[in-house]
């Protein structure tokens, strides 16, 4: 019989039992469940709300459930309601009368909004730990290209010179960001609804203050109405989790571009790529693939959560219990990612003479020609529409800035001298792009010295 059935003249139809359960998914909240029970029961027994015998039976009986689950002894009844009845079903079952008195001055609405934020809160320090790994992963191999010329882009057209390590330390500082965001939203979330009650506190002496320190939080939830009746906090979470799968979605996508023929500009390693059933010769990106896919299903989640808060008044409603599978979901994925991806970027070949070769060709030195001119004193628009009819002659001719003829440059301009071969040699356009952010070798230490201290900061 359902601990709720007092109330009720008859059993609950058992399609409406299956429908209204959610210890299919939320089964995984066992040990929040428990260590918020544990440090429950404890200040119970404090307080003189029950005996402190039995306070001490019940966290007894509590650490003896949670190992047996963690051995596989006990197994989840899939017909109880949740995690929560299920456990306090199995107390009961355990210690009689003294297990009932766990749920004193408690609801499974201040129980669920708890057990949710500990498990958010566990979950989003392996999230974090990932994304500080896949950061760092990003520095070790920045830090062996900053010579590596490549072509920047812009509206996927070649633009100008660039490193691959800066291209690739532009993720580590998204990266960077994603974690601090992350941070934030866990502090936020780092307050404890225990005590709420179903909406309206309760009339027990408890301490919530005792409850809050036993389980790490920072201070209670000041409204008990908005203990019970908000999910900002998986919303926000969700949030990150999406911006970051952004993230990884766009560098899938420039992974899936250089490893193509066309750009040739990395080979993945054989253990993070697939074949073709019929073409012998593909070897797929398919982890980058199904990055990008997954980013829609993470977004899905956001709107999920969004969608289910919307239109809900105060307090707890049972549209509520959809926050689970979507923020699980959008956690599961996260993580399966980032774990896929670290690897397969450590692990991939980057063909530096292809980046090279790439660089070399699109005019992408042209706003160092222009750039030229006004350093001799040409105001910047003028040496645009030159250096602009330059390239026009160049691919008349079939020829680059590197091989038009300096006859071709001084009908022009004469402030045209022999030295603008080397102002447009791919390597001066690197390292003269020495400003503070800029693919210069030299920027590139400073951004890479600055990053890997604020990583190191971050993991403390």
């Amino acid at each position: 019989m359902a601990l709720w059935a007092g109330r009720f003249s008859k059993e609950v139809d058992k399609t409406v039992n299956a429908f209204n359960s959610s210890i299919a998914f939320d089964a995984r909240m066992y040990r929040q469940d428990i260590q918020g029970s544990i440090a429950h029961a404890t200040m119970l027994g404090k307080c003189g709300i029950i005996e402190q015998s039995e306070s001490e039976a019940i966290i007894a009986g509590l650490r003896n459930i949670l190992d047996e689950i963690d051995n596989g002894t006990l197994i989840f009844d899939p017909n109880a309601e949740d995690i929560h009845m299920f456990i306090e079903a199995e107390l009961t079952k355990r210690l009689g009368a003294t297990g009932k008195r766990l749920h004193t001055a408690r609801s499974r609405n201040d129980q669920v909004a708890l057990d949710i934020r500990l498990y958010l809160r566990d979950e989003m320090q392996e999230v974090r730990k990932l994304v500080l790994t896949l950061a760092e992963t990003i520095c070790e191999i920045a830090q062996s290209h900053t010579d590596t010329i490549m072509p920047g882009y812009t509206h996927l057209q070649r633009a100008q010179p660039v490193t691959f390590a800066h291209h690739l330390l532009a993720y580590a500082q998204m990266l960077k960001r994603d974690c601090a965001r992350l941070d934030d939203a866990v502090d936020r979330m780092n307050e404890c609804p225990l005590g709420s009650g179903a909406l309206a506190g309760t009339t027990y002496p408890i301490d919530r203050h005792m409850t809050a320190e036993l389980l790490g939080f920072r201070q209670p939830v000041a409204n008990s109405l908005d203990g019970v009746s908000d999910r900002d906090f998986c919303i926000e979470i969700c949030c990150v989790l999406s911006i970051l799968m952004t993230h990884l979605s766009r560098f899938s996508e420039e992974i899936i571009l250089w490893c193509s023929w066309e750009f040739k500009f990395i080979e993945l390693d054989d253990a993070y790529a697939t074949g073709s059933s019929i073409m012998p010769q593909k070897k797929n990106p398919d982890v980058t693939e199904l990055i990008r896919g997954k980013t829609g299903r993470v977004n899905g989640d956001l709107m999920t959560l969004l969608s289910m808060m919307k239109g809900l008044p105060l307090a707890y409603n049972k549209d509520m219990q959809e926050d689970k599978e979507a923020i699980f979901d959008a956690i599961d994925n996260t993580e399966l990612c980032l774990k896929t991806f670290i690897p397969m970027l450590k692990t991939m070949r980057v063909l530096k003479e292809n980046m090279r070769n790439a660089a070399a060709r699109g005019f992408i030195n042209a706003t160092d020609c222009a750039d030229y001119l006004v350093k001799k004193g040409m105001p910047f628009r003028d040496a645009y529409k030159i250096t602009g009819t330059l390239v026009a002659e160049c691919i008349r001719k079939n020829l680059t800035l590197e091989t038009l003829p300096l006859e071709d440059y001084q009908s022009m301009t004469d402030l045209f001298t022999e030295d603008i071969y080397q102002a447009i040699n791919l390597g001066t356009c690197v390292r003269e792009r020495c400003s503070y952010g800029a693919p210069s070798p030299e920027s590139v230490q400073e951004q890479l010295h600055e990053l890997q201290d604020d990583l190191n900061w971050m993991k403390r």
